[in-house]
């Protein structure tokens, strides 16, 4: 039996937890995409060391989050509905490959907002077009992100 899963409860079900969770809310989600925001903390550890006296948000970080986002929250959504609640209990969704390009940087304190659009869903792996772009509309990131999801 599939299930919809809203917007709280897809956020609910990811994995990931602070300091590690790069997802403060989900916008809108549906069968071909999901829109989400989060907001930097500027007292992230991080910080301190990448740069000091001019931080930035590590490019690896920025990429998780649009993982985050991309694959396993979207993936969370579309396993729920292809299945039951009991098979998505099972898995895990692990991210696969990325092919992304920088064009900008995102500073301590900045809200972004991250948007992905299913490229493909089938057999448990999900492809996304990814971009994460700043309040102003600046894009910082964008590019194509795969996972799938595992047995437990």
């Amino acid at each position: 039996m599939s299930t919809v899963l809203t917007p709280q409860q897809v956020l609910g079900r990811i994995p990931q937890q602070e300091p590690f969770r790069f997802i403060d809310e989900i916008v809108k989600l549906g069968d071909d995409g999901i829109e989400a925001a989060y907001t930097w903390r500027p007292d992230a550890d991080f910080y301190r060391g990448h740069f000091p006296g001019n931080p930035v948000t590590p490019g690896v970080l920025i990429v998780e989050s649009m993982a985050q986002v991309g694959v396993v929250a979207l993936g969370i959504y579309l396993l729920a509905k292809e299945g039951s609640i009991d098979e998505l209990n099972k898995l895990v969704t692990v991210f696969t490959d990325v092919q992304v390009d920088f064009s900008g940087i995102v500073t301590p304190g900045s809200r972004v907002e991250i948007t992905a659009r299913k490229v493909f869903f089938r057999r448990r792996k999900l492809r996304s077009e990814v971009d994460m772009k700043l309040e102003d509309g600046t894009v910082v990131c964008s590019g194509f992100l795969s996972g799938m999801g595992v047995p437990k």
